[in-house]
C-alpha cells in the first residue's frame, strides 16, 4: 500500500470523527436549549451555544458548559432551579455518553456500538487521561483500515 492511500484512509476517517463530533454538539447544544428554556434560565439560547461549542473541549467542556447556566439558575431562581439545572446536567451527561456518541460513531465513522463504549475506559485504564481522549478518533482510523481489509481482494 502507498504512503497516499494510508492518508487518504486515515484522513477520510478522522473526517469521519470530526463530522461526529459536531453533530454531537449539535445535539447536545439542543438538550441544553431544550432543558433551560423548560426551567426558564436567563439567556438560554446563549447558554445552550456556549454549551455545544463547549462540547468539543473533551471531558472538561460539558463542565465547563455547566457553571454559566448554574449560576444564572441560582440567581434568577434560587436553590431549586439550580438544582435543577444540575439534574439537567447529568441527564445530558448520560444520554450523551451512553447513547448518542456510541450511535453517531456507529453510523458516521462507522464503529460498532458496544466498542465505542468500552474502548474509551479500557483505553483510560491503561493510559489515563490521554487513553480516552485519543480513544474515538484511534477507533474510527482502526475500523477504517478494517473495512479496508475485507473489501480488498485476497492473493493466494
Amino acid at each position: 500500500m502507498e504512503a497516499h492511500e494510508h492518508f487518504r484512509i486515515v484522513g477520510q476517517a478522522v473526517w469521519r470523527w470530526i463530522v461526529t463530533r459536531c453533530y454531537d454538539a449539535l445535539l447536545v447544544a439542543l438538550m441544553w436549549f431544550a432543558g433551560l428554556r423548560y426551567l426558564h434560565v436567563p439567556w438560554a439560547p446563549f447558554w445552550a451555544i456556549l454549551g455545544g461549542l463547549l462540547h468539543f473541549i473533551p471531558h472538561f467542556g460539558l463542565v465547563l458548559a455547566l457553571i454559566g447556566p448554574a449560576i444564572a439558575a441560582a440567581i434568577s431562581g434560587g436553590g431549586t432551579r439550580f438544582l435543577y439545572v444540575l439534574i439537567l446536567y447529568a441527564g445530558i451527561v448520560v444520554i450523551d455518553g451512553l447513547v448518542i456518541q456510541p450511535w453517531l460513531m456507529k453510523g458516521v465513522a462507522r464503529v460498532p456500538f458496544w466498542i465505542s463504549l468500552f474502548a474509551p475506559i479500557l483505553l483510560g485504564l491503561v493510559f489515563s487521561f490521554w487513553g480516552v481522549l485519543v480513544a474515538p478518533p484511534l477507533l474510527a482510523v482502526f475500523y477504517a483500515y478494517r473495512a479496508r481489509a475485507q473489501n480488498r481482494p485476497r492473493v493466494s
